[in-house]
């Protein structure tokens, strides 16, 4: 919106041609998002907390956990505000990518709405029934796949690419390239929110990840950097910086309010959303790999949990004192703040590997 607008008076005006600057909007995209964020911030948990629409904290998880008991729920709410309200004044809105990103964030912001409003205003401890989850995250999921498909100019906008190569791409041919879509978008929305469990534990690696991923994306988008560095080069992902850099700003300012200890918990409408974000992001820029490596503690998290749970059923014993793995380093004594910070240091480590495959070719 104010691109455009900016775009227009350029003609009268020169000195606003600043505005089409990429990393310029990024910059102010991320600061618009956290502006947001912290002005909206304590009214929205006001409200929840008049609502009494607070965490119900199960009675066999970590006793240190009890005493979080009624704390303000459905803050990723506050996330999604953030962000779509800043891409929509920053981003050029006639590019296609910035749309389905918008787009299939908010379709998992509203499964994850209904789930949440299921277990915390009508009473349903169980929440939207698992099946009916996944379907509705599998159709919006196929969704993005097939639009995606749809808009893609040439193969290098569908070949899986592999980092560390410089002319290493797997042809993935149609149905390839929906169904690592579909994995990709799906999973990662479910693998953060299995790791959003313990305060701020799941937006920090949420926001280095997303940082990270607007890097690739303004260098994809740029066909000199992208010839430079050996990358992808898929015309107009560029714009995802924009995306990316709100989901920085928004989650910084969520987590302004969702740090230890936190006055408001993100559920299942934030992360859900905030994991198909950046699935859909790394689809686009084409570093679906790159986000198996830098999202490392969220498929830690969700691994954890797969093998938690086939231990059980085939031995009869848990391999975890309790899964997810976070639970577990709680349950062997580590303070919430070591197991979560630790987490962050990991991140920050997995994420410094991914950008340096950059370079490293």
């Amino acid at each position: 919106m104010l691109y455009r607008l900016a775009e227009i008076l350029s003609q009268q005006h020169s000195f606003l041609r600043v505005f089409s600057y990429l990393t310029l909007r990024a910059i102010l995209a991320a600061l618009t998002a956290l502006l947001i964020a912290l002005i909206v911030g304590p009214w929205m948990i006001r409200r929840l907390r008049e609502n009494q629409i607070g965490q119900n904290v199960r009675d066999f998880g970590p006793e240190s956990h009890l005493k979080k008991q009624g704390t303000p729920t459905m803050g990723g709410a506050l996330i999604l505000v953030a962000m779509i309200g800043s891409t929509l004044l920053w981003s050029d809105l006639s590019n296609r990518y910035v749309w389905i990103a918008v787009l299939v964030t908010i379709a998992y912001g509203l499964i994850g709405f209904y789930d949440d409003y299921l277990k915390l205003v009508v009473g349903n401890s169980k929440g939207l029934a698992a099946r009916w989850k996944y379907l509705a995250q599998s159709v919006v999921g196929l969704g993005a796949a097939f639009a995606l498909l749809g808009i893609a100019g040439n193969s290098v906008a569908t070949d899986l690419h592999v980092p560390l190569f410089k002319d290493v791409a797997i042809p993935l041919g149609s149905f390839g390239f929906v169904a690592l879509t579909y994995f990709v978008i799906v999973g990662t929305s479910n693998a953060v929110n299995l790791t959003d469990g313990l305060d701020g534990l799941a937006i920090m690696p949420s926001v280095m990840v997303a940082g990270a991923l607007g890097v690739f994306a303004y260098a994809s988008g740029n066909a000199i950097f992208a010839n430079y560095l050996l990358i992808p080069h898929v015309a107009g992902v560029g714009e995802m910086l924009i995306f990316s850099s709100t989901l920085v700003g928004a989650g910084l300012g969520f987590l302004w309010f969702n740090t230890y200890p936190a006055q408001v918990f993100m559920g299942d409408v934030g992360a859900l959303a905030l994991g198909a974000a950046l699935g859909t992001t790394a689809v686009i820029v084409r570093q679906e790999i790159i986000l198996f490596v830098m999202g490392g503690v969220f498929v830690l998290e969700t691994v954890s949990v797969i093998l938690q749970v086939a231990s059980f059923k085939l031995t009869g014993k848990r391999i975890f004192r309790m899964a997810p793995i976070h639970h577990h380093f709680e349950l062997k004594g580590w303070a919430e703040p070591k197991v979560i910070v630790r987490f962050w240091i990991i991140t920050v480590v997995l994420v410094l590997a991914g950008l340096a495959t950059l370079k490293v070719r």
